[in-house]
């Protein structure tokens, strides 16, 4: 048979991967990476080390038989398809903006050429347009797309495939691994499978309640290797069982699923409110608001739980999910920012960037999204930082500053009797304040609406 080509892109792994194993069938594959520049230029130096480390991990599991060719994807599987006489090429489906464009692009063109082009399986428990309401209709609300996920069901996972790599390729290299400035996990298949054999050995047991505290490790931190593919989800899913603390963990798997759901059916959420009325939302612009945006995002706002996440953030490339909810709700609703201002900035440093859910994770917070919070509800960050961080744990980790102050008083520094401590700013903006106006606004744009 003549070769096959596997275009891997969110899926590097050789484990339970239906549209490989579907190539593998036909006799010799090609496993070819295309390094897009089109994705490339959007994916911040952490995402991409990350992203470069996992296809030198994908690599090695290949007995070095990775393909890495530049270029456009059309004209990158047009020069492989001259090389090898490959006849058809396997990739598993895309679901989002930019993926389905070009791959509707790329089947078109290569179908043209007399190419067979398979697109299979999904980087999602199930496959995003698959579940709909008893009307018809896609959901709008998560709890019922959780149940009615949980119905649907997804197939068990699968074995290693074995493959016939076709290694008559040079390869261009894998490139470098940009400067993040950021402690990055291990990349990889194996290391993806070493952090999910811990956490379901152990913490997620406890997960409903030690997921919302930032100072010890109570999530899975399974996210960077979701977004890249080392793991699939429905792997992690065989492994859970029917205890609470596992539900909630199966609801966050579904959530994931929810957003790609979401996005899917509305391509302009990913940068434009879910929810129409919320477009005239009044916001901040000009040169106070530039000033306060790069104290948010440099993490001297003042408020230790704010400034402890945006550094975390940039020593990471990550940021516990409670307190992304406690940093967003601070740049929308303390600053009145827009919130895709604070959605860009995350998607430049987060190495488990995904459009999907950083999107619509910032829309519930915003109150522009659907299934969201309220605007109304506006998070106190002093209140989120006792409740969730009550020992200080993890604001002495990320705000050494103020590291020498006791367990009351580190929540708000600004109230020793000498101020803020030294080399630490007092707060930009009174959050009472701020609530106050945040209100207003919602209520001017309610009359707004209401004249018409």
């Amino acid at each position: 048979m003549p070769s096959s080509i596997f275009w891997f892109r969110r899926d590097l792994r050789l484990a339970d991967h239906p549209a490989l194993a579907a190539a593998a069938a036909r006799g010799p594959v090609v496993g070819l990476f295309i390094r897009d520049a089109e994705l490339e230029q959007r994916s911040g130096a952490a995402r991409l080390s990350f992203l470069r480390s996992s296809l030198a991990d994908l690599n090695a599991s290949m007995d070095g038989n990775l393909v890495i060719k530049t270029g456009a994807p059309i004209e990158a599987l047009r020069s492989v398809i001259a090389e090898t006489g490959a006849t058809a090429v396997f990739a598993t489906d895309d679901y989002g903006p930019y993926g389905r464009s070009r791959d509707t692009a790329v089947g078109e063109a290569l179908a043209g050429d007399g190419i067979d082009v398979h697109y299979l399986d999904s980087p999602y428990v199930v496959p995003p347009g698959s579940i709909l309401s008893g009307g018809g209709t896609p959901y709008k609300v998560f709890t019922p797309f959780f149940k009615a996920w949980k119905k649907h069901g997804w197939p068990a996972p699968g074995g290693v495939v074995e493959v016939n790599w076709d290694t008559s390729l040079e390869s261009e290299p894998i490139g470098e691994l940009p400067e993040t400035g950021s402690e990055l996990p291990a990349a990889g298949e194996a290391a993806a499978w070493e952090r999910a054999d811990a956490f379901l050995a152990d913490a997620v047991f406890r997960y409903d309640e030690a997921r919302n505290d930032p100072g010890i490790e109570g999530t899975s931190r399974l996210s960077p290797y979701l977004k890249f593919g080392t793991i699939h989800p429905r792997q992690l899913l065989d492994r859970l069982g029917d205890t609470r603390d596992e539900d909630v963990f199966r609801s966050e798997l579904c959530w994931r699923d929810f957003y790609a759901e979401v996005l899917f059916q509305r391509p302009d959420s990913a940068r434009n409110a879910f929810v129409a009325k919320m477009v005239d939302m009044e916001i901040d612009e000009g040169p106070l608001a530039d000033e306060r945006f790069d104290a948010w995002r440099t993490g001297q706002t003042g408020y230790p739980i704010v400034d402890a996440g945006m550094r975390q953030l940039l020593a990471e490339g990550w940021m516990h999910n409670r307190v992304r909810m406690i940093v967003g709700s601070f740049l929308v609703k303390d600053l009145h920012l827009d919130w895709s201002r604070g959605a860009r900035h995350f998607m430049t440093h987060l190495v488990d960037g995904d459009l999907a859910s950083n999107s619509h994770g910032w829309q519930w917070v915003a109150g522009t999204g659907t299934d969201a919070s309220p605007y109304f509800r506006v998070f106190n960050p002093v209140g989120q930082s006792r409740k969730f961080d009550p020992t200080a744990r993890y604001l002495r980790r990320w705000v050494p500053e103020i590291a020498h102050l006791d367990d009351k008083s580190i929540h708000e520094p600004w109230t020793c009797k000498a101020g803020a401590p030294a080399g630490y700013p007092g707060p930009i903006v009174d959050h009472a304040a701020e609530r106050i106006e945040a209100l207003d606004r919602l209520k001017r744009l309610k009359n707004r609406l209401e004249e018409g």
